[in-house]
């Protein structure tokens, strides 16, 4: 039977040779494991469901499954968002701690097993929840951490939280669900040195500074309010060529009289009107002339204000650092459901994490191989049709041709 921990609590031993089922509690800071769920036994009563879009009839349910490849159905479960277009909160509170001078590793395994069109799939971390039931979008985080899509939009969110204010990166990470059914496994280190790597699927996507990639610090330069462009300042590549005149036989008429046009001789202008001779094309009509367009010697580049010291940087080497970390949490919209969460760990011993991920590589081979024979299956299924397609139509012809 699979077992799922929230660690921050140990059994003992205790009397001789029997073992004492009493719990004692771990001093947070030599934890290596802060959190850990593999959604087995109890984990209801880890976990509370939100209740923030229950009054609007819009709150989601969350039901237990493997989906429809795993390796065993007992150990392979995880959370399932239930419906299609609604929102799913759920939330669980650990014993709070602090990442000071800690490398803090978040991650967690999830499966569309539908292409999710626009929704989410990511978590948010954070201080501890006074009540989990109201967990929802307004509730503040330290990090949001996952994939997301709308549309043609998709990427890996990574969301980190300055001074009250939610800090997207400046780029986009790269975004791993991609309908294929399969599980996917993220993986966000944060580091004391303000630096934080992005990992999924085992695969680093990502290894950068909070300082350069986020704009959590004010720029280190602004551009000089009082420096402004000097008068005479050319910003001009190219202009017109001085020497370049238009031909003096330069004809720019498109459309003439035609001069060979006669009246004709049935024509009567009190019935018909006062005769005009057509229009037709000019034979010597040759465009529109332009000037030729030439270097500008006097182009001096493009004029920028010159950089000062930005009065209000202020240089701040604890961005990594949250003092209290105390919940984690799914808080999502999706227009189609069915995704599966499982495996979710916060820790500090690379170890540890590497179980999980040593774990959803057994699983990933099952999926890819049990992928690979349903398509083959359809892929034998369409040909088959396709086939059949062609002699009804051959006897259909071989029919009229008889007829």
């Amino acid at each position: 039977m699979r077992r799922s921990l929230c660690l921050g609590a140990l059994a003992t031993a205790s009397g001789p040779g029997a073992p004492d089922r009493s719990v004692r509690r771990v001093d947070p800071g030599a934890s290596k494991v802060f959190f850990s769920e593999t959604f087995g036994d109890g984990w209801e009563s880890r976990w509370t469901p939100s209740e923030w879009k229950k009054s609007d009839g819009t709150q989601g349910t969350w039901k237990l499954s493997a989906g429809k490849w795993f390796s065993n159905e007992a150990e392979d479960q995880g959370i399932q968002t239930a419906e299609d277009s609604r929102f799913f909160g759920l939330a669980a509170n650990f014993e709070s701690f602090s990442n000071s001078g800690k490398e803090l590793i978040i991650q967690y395994q999830a499966k569309y097993e539908k292409d999710i069109e626009c929704g989410g799939g990511y978590v948010k971390v954070g201080p501890k929840l006074e009540d989990p039931t109201t967990f929802g979008d307004p509730t503040p985080y330290n990090i949001m951490f996952g994939p997301d899509k709308c549309g043609y939009t998709k990427r890996t969110h990574l969301i980190f939280s300055y001074k009250g204010k939610n800090v997207l990166k400046k780029t986009d990470l790269p975004y791993k669900q991609e309908g294929e059914g399969t599980s996917h496994v993220y993986r966000l280190t944060l580091k004391p040195d303000n630096t934080a790597k992005v990992e999924i699927d085992g695969e680093q996507v990502y290894d950068g500074s909070l300082k350069e990639d986020w704009e959590m610090l004010a720029a280190k330069e602004i551009k000089d309010p009082d420096d402004k462009k000097p008068s005479d300042w050319v910003d001009d590549s190219m202009m017109d060529d001085p020497e370049d005149k238009k031909p003096d036989g330069w004809v720019e008429e498109k459309r003439i009289v035609d001069a060979n046009a006669k009246k004709p001789d049935d024509w009567d202008d009190e019935e018909d009107g006062e005769w005009e001779a057509p229009m037709i094309d000019n034979p010597e009509y040759k465009g529109e002339w332009t000037i030729k367009r030439i270097s500008n010697p006097a182009y001096k580049g493009f004029w920028e204000a010159k950089k000062i010291a930005n009065p209000e940087y202020v240089d701040d080497d604890s961005l990594y650092k949250y003092d209290d970390f105390g919940f984690i949490g799914f808080d999502l919209w999706q227009v189609k459901g069915n995704t599966i969460f499982d495996n979710v760990i916060i820790t500090d011993d690379v170890a540890e994490a590497d179980k999980f991920v040593a774990k959803w590589k057994a699983l990933s081979e099952i999926e890819k191989a049990k992928k690979k024979e349903e398509d083959d299956k359809k892929a034998e299924e369409a040909k088959a049709a396709a086939s059949s397609d062609s002699k009804d139509d051959d006897d259909d012809d071989d029919a009229d041709s008889e007829d």
